[in-house]
């Protein structure tokens, strides 16, 4: 696709993403910098005229989320500063979409935070994918397309041809949107119970509704910090007589340890999207990667050209899917 018009910029934790949704949408990335002084003050500056363009910033708020978030800000305020037509932010992930409530005294509900501040840094429109809630959509008062990694993972899934498929959620929370999973690849599902009774990042599976026994247990959430829940889901699943582990997250913000840990458990395969730069993942023989640019490209395409972008919620074009699964394979 050439289209001159498109103009993507990449803020400091998004210049490998941007750079694959530049290659799907046969453009050029834009130029800019960002530095950090040493006492941590963030400076940017655009390197070339962006007067009455329209802006697709890409900056996911990931592995550093309060210098990617404060970023992402100056970013919008340098680009509306120098006349750009509109802005619009590209974030693969929203770290701070966690803080979705108040569900205890006296503390923020971070989320809504976060989304009047890039609306007063001057965004006109948000592109994130697979929030932790869906309401966090009405935090905004711009528009928001959320997307989903739906249906890149449930492709990659079936290009496995695994046997005796179970789809798993973790949780009931997540239970709606594994039902969806479970629809896409025509599968039984299967809940786990899950309580987290601390902020400690530790969760207990409590039981596992639903039959797994003799089935290959795919698990399916959005995100891990930890990988704890998914390891201990695991264990749970093994000795209710699932005979293999594999599971499907939409963000890998896991660490070092967390690596560790799933590569010491029953899981077979961890597939996730490359929404985050996550460094950890590297060389993990279990920790297989599937690229969502080519989806965020589509919709900066759809976006651009004033189309609907709600067909990507479901399907998404083969050229999509062909681009985002190659690499499967591959190491991440």
């Amino acid at each position: 696709m050439k289209n001159a018009e498109i103009k993507v910029f990449a803020g400091s934790s998004g210049k490998s993403f941007a750079n694959k949704i530049c290659d799907y949408l046969d453009i050029e990335l834009g130029q800019s910098e960002a530095m950090t002084f040493s006492e941590g003050n963030t400076f940017v500056r655009i390197n070339e005229t962006v007067r009455g363009k329209d802006i697709y910033l890409v900056q996911s708020i990931g592995m550093n989320p309060n210098d990617d978030f404060v970023e992402i800000l100056f970013w919008v305020d340098a680009f509306k500063r120098a006349s750009a037509n509109s802005v619009t932010v590209i974030m693969p992930y929203f770290s701070y979409a966690k803080g979705d409530k108040k569900d205890e005294p006296r503390v923020s509900i971070r989320a809504r935070v976060c989304a009047e501040a890039i609306e007063l840094a001057g965004a006109d429109r948000v592109v994130t994918m697979d929030l932790h809630s869906h309401q966090i959509q009405g935090f905004f008062k711009k528009p928001v397309d959320h997307l989903f990694a739906l249906p890149v993972l449930s492709e990659a899934i079936l290009q496995m041809n695994l046997s005796d498929i179970v789809v798993v959620s973790p949780d009931a929370g997540f239970a709606k949107q594994a039902r969806k999973y479970a629809d896409y690849l025509g599968t039984s599902i299967a809940i786990g119970d899950k309580t987290r009774k601390h902020h400690n990042e530790r969760a207990e599976i409590l039981e596992i509704i639903g039959d797994v026994r003799g089935k290959t247990a795919v698990i399916i959430d959005d995100f891990s910090l930890t990988a704890g829940s998914i390891v201990e889901l695991s264990k749970c699943l093994i000795e209710r007589g699932a005979t293999r582990i594999i599971a499907c997250l939409s963000h890998l913000l896991i660490n070092e340890a967390a690596v560790r840990r799933i590569e010491a458990s029953a899981i077979e395969m961890v597939i996730g999207t490359d929404s985050v730069e996550n460094p950890h993942l590297i060389h993990s023989p279990k920790i297989k990667l599937v690229s969502v640019a080519p989806l965020f490209g589509e919709a900066i395409s759809q976006i651009h050209n004033q189309a609907s972008v709600s067909p990507l919620f479901e399907r998404v074009p083969n050229k999509v899917i062909a681009s985002s699964t190659a690499s499967l394979f591959s190491e991440p």
